[in-house]
C-alpha cells in the first residue's frame, strides 16, 4: 500500500510507565497494586530499548479486566488479554516490530480501507468501494463492554490456552497492536499501524475496544453494534478490506451471510490472518 513509512518516534513519544516496574514489579509507586508478572522486550530484532508490555504470571480470570485495567488506564497502560500457550508460544516470541510500525494517525481509515478493498477487488463480493459505514448510537459504554466482553471470554474457556492480562503504554485501546509491534496481520500488512487507524475509526463509531490478541488474532469488543441487516453489511465491506480471511477463509459463502452472522447485534468482532 502507498502510506506513509515508519516513524518510530510517532511512538515513542508516549511516555512509558513500564520501565517504573523493574525497579517496583507491584506498581505501587504507579498506584496500581499489580500480581507477579513479566516485562517483555524482544522483538524480531533483539531487545527493544523499554519495555512493549507487562502481562500478569498467573491466568487470567473474570473480574481482572476491571480490577486492574481501570487503575491502570489512568498512568497510560491500557489492557489487553494475551495468550500466552498458543502454538506460537507467548508475546516474547510473537516476532514483534515495533521499529517498523508508524502512527496510526498519519493514516486515514477510508483511504486505508478503499485501497485495501481495490487491491482485494477480485475476491470481493461487489466492484466499487462502498464508503465508510455510518455508526449508530452507543449502546453501551465502551470501556464497561470491553470489561464485560474480556470476562465473557475468559469465563466461556475457549477463546484462550493460557490467557495472561496485559497491559501496553498506548494512547488509546485501537493503537495497542502498533505500540506493541505486533505482526499477526504481517501477510495482508506490514505496518500495523496501518489497520490501528481504522481501529480508530471504528472505536469513534462503534465504541470497540481491542480486548485480545494472539499471535494471529485480534478480538475486540463493540460497544455499538450495527441493528439491521443494512448497516451490517455496510460494515461487513470494511471487515473484508481490513481482513479478507474472515471471509475468503471463513464459514460464510457471502458477505451478506458474513454480515448476518458476525456484524449484526454483536458485541465482540474477532479476525485472522493466514
Amino acid at each position: 500500500m502507498s502510506v506513509a513509512g515508519p516513524t518510530v518516534t510517532g511512538m515513542a513519544t508516549l511516555p512509558n510507565p513500564l520501565p517504573r516496574l523493574a525497579a517496583d514489579p507491584s506498581g505501587r509507586a504507579l498506584g496500581l497494586e499489580l500480581p507477579p508478572g513479566r516485562l517483555i522486550d524482544a522483538t524480531d530484532d533483539g531487545p527493544w530499548h523499554e519495555p512493549l508490555l507487562w502481562h500478569a504470571g498467573r491466568p487470567a480470570s473474570s473480574g481482572n479486566w476491571a480490577r486492574l485495567g481501570s487503575p491502570a488506564a489512568r498512568v497510560g497502560l491500557l489492557p489487553v488479554l494475551v495468550d500466552v500457550g498458543g502454538s506460537q508460544g507467548g508475546p516474547e516470541e510473537w516476532e514483534l516490530m515495533p521499529g517498523e510500525m508508524s502512527y496510526p494517525g498519519d493514516h486515514h481509515a477510508e483511504e486505508v480501507l478503499a485501497e485495501l478493498w481495490e487491491e482485494y477487488a477480485e475476491d470481493a463480493p461487489g466492484t466499487d468501494w462502498p464508503g465508510l459505514a455510518a455508526g449508530p448510537r452507543l449502546a453501551a459504554d465502551p470501556d464497561a463492554r470491553a470489561a464485560e466482553v474480556a470476562d465473557s471470554l475468559l469465563d466461556e474457556g475457549s477463546w484462550f490456552k493460557e490467557p495472561r492480562l496485559a497491559l501496553v503504554p498506548a494512547r488509546r485501546s485501537a493503537d495497542i497492536p502498533a505500540a506493541m509491534g505486533w505482526t499477526g496481520p504481517l501477510n495482508h500488512e506490514s505496518d500495523t499501524a496501518v489497520l490501528c487507524s481504522v481501529l480508530r475509526s471504528w472505536e469513534d463509531r462503534f465504541g470497540i475496544r481491542v480486548v485480545a490478541l494472539t499471535f494471529d488474532q485480534l478480538v475486540l469488543s463493540v460497544a455499538a453494534p450495527p441493528t439491521t441487516p443494512a448497516e451490517a453489511e455496510a460494515v461487513a465491506a470494511e471487515h473484508f478490506a481490513f481482513c479478507p480471511d474472515n471471509i475468503t477463509q471463513g464459514h460464510h459463502e457471502t458477505l451478506s451471510a458474513y454480515a448476518g452472522h458476525e456484524v449484526l447485534g454483536q458485541r465482540v468482532w474477532s479476525f485472522w490472518w493466514d
